[in-house]
């Protein structure tokens, strides 16, 4: 049984950032990031206690092809995505956000 998944509005904000900076460089590698992400946030729906916890209660899950984490905390019946986050910024950003 999936649970539902909640992005954040800071996470869509990094999303679509990182979704037109990769479009910009070549057109069509930002829908590829897309589906990149999208798959990874499936895959947390489905089973969200599979990642690493990396701080406190918050877990990351890797992309494939993009050096991005999506961050995350489980809740009892949904997942809230913290963050769509390039993995060579500063984590300090996003553990504000906790």
């Amino acid at each position: 049984m999936s649970r539902e998944v909640v992005v954040r509005h800071e996470a869509e904000e990094e999303l679509a950032a990182a979704f037109a900076w990769y479009e910009e460089r070549v057109p069509g590698l930002g829908a590829a990031f897309l589906l990149a992400v999208e798959a990874v946030i499936e895959s947390i729906g489905r089973n969200p206690m599979r990642h690493a916890l990396v701080y406190k209660s918050v877990r990351q899950a890797l992309t494939r092809r993009f050096p991005y984490k999506v961050l995350y905390l489980v809740e009892e019946s949904r997942v809230i995505v913290l963050a769509v986050f390039h993995a060579r910024r500063n984590p300090r950003r996003w553990r504000e956000r906790t």
